[in-house]
């Protein structure tokens, strides 16, 4: 049985495996995928820390695997610097965007919906038009109250496989990795960020959680953008987003 079949108890391994096993763990489990999905397997790239950390993973497996990246309006000068330097390094990286026109400030007044629409929509438009059948996250269940529930395999959507390889990492782990390979990153983390995202909803603070300021002062404070939590198939109407 290949581990994209296991049934391991991934508490445990997040405290049993040393860093060279989970090293090889998520190695394994993107090479079994790619050797399954071919093409139909991707990355989608947040640009973020963890993210970056299962691209250069994957780069390793085949420098011939595709990824996505989803932008927005409200993205940092230094996140979209970040961006541009990453796609010119790696071409296979897609780039994709909702310049839909929404309400003023919709990020405090809805900022549900203005995930939605900015993050969720594109997200969903590329797996749909990249032909995606398995797409490849940077997920992890030491991450946040929000992430402790997630597998390293999962379908969500029907017909859809997500693949979560660093799920059992801890956030040390990422930076240990990042360091021994030198692997570029977002030059917000030197200023005290530990989770990026758009520059309204985005905060340094010091609480342990490593998402706490992620839209702070909101419902969501801590929470998700939906891309996790939201099917991604869709019907698109023309300004608005219909999950299926």
């Amino acid at each position: 049985m290949g581990l994209l079949n296991n049934k391991d108890d991934l508490k445990e391994l997040v405290e049993k495996l040393n860093f060279k096993e989970k090293v090889e763990r998520s190695l394994a489990l993107i090479k079994e995928a790619y050797q399954k999905f071919g093409d139909g397997m991707v990355v989608a790239n947040s640009l973020g820390k963890d993210s970056v950390c299962v691209w250069d993973l994957a780069m390793k497996v085949s420098p011939k695997i595709r990824g996505f990246i989803v932008t927005t309006r409200f993205k940092p000068a230094e996140t979209i610097k970040f961006m541009n330097d990453e796609v010119k390094k790696y071409p296979q990286l897609k780039i994709y965007k909702n310049d839909v026109k929404i309400a003023d400030k919709l990020y405090e007044t809805d900022p549900d919906k203005c995930c939605d629409l900015l993050k969720v929509e594109p997200v969903s438009r590329a797996i749909e038009e990249m032909k995606v059948n398995c797409w490849v996250t940077g997920l992890r269940c030491t991450e946040g109250r929000t992430r402790t529930d997630y597998k390293e395999v999962e379908e969500r959507d029907k017909g859809l496989v997500k693949l979560n390889p660093i799920l059992i990492w801890k956030e040390r782990e990422v930076w240990q990795y990042l360091a021994i390979y030198q692997v570029k990153v977002n030059l917000l983390y030197a200023e005290g960020y530990r989770s990026l995202g758009c520059a309204p909803c985005t905060k340094i603070t010091s609480d342990d959680n490593e998402r706490a300021g992620r839209w702070l002062g909101t419902s969501k404070c801590g929470g998700e953008c939906g891309i996790h939590t939201r099917p991604l198939k869709k019907v698109r109407s023309d300004d608005a987003l219909q999950l299926i």
